[in-house]
């Protein structure tokens, strides 16, 4: 029986700190595939490998809190 991943990991609050205007396009990615819209927008996502990729490749724009 599989186990839901998504149910069982930690969340992580992220926040848009700095705007994407003039990032490149691979941070611009990165915000949009994330949820984030706009600079100071919070969302909570689940810490999956995916994730933290994506957050290691952009940490200089956002806020990282373990909820």
């Amino acid at each position: 029986m599989k186990t839901n991943r998504a149910a069982t990991g930690k969340k992580l609050k992220v926040t848009m700190l700095k705007s994407t205007h003039g990032q490149l396009l691979m941070h611009r990615d990165n915000m949009r595939g994330l949820g984030l819209r706009r600079r100071h927008h919070s969302i909570e996502v689940v810490a999956t490998p995916a994730v933290i990729g994506m957050l290691n490749q952009s940490a200089f724009m956002l806020k990282v809190e373990e909820v």
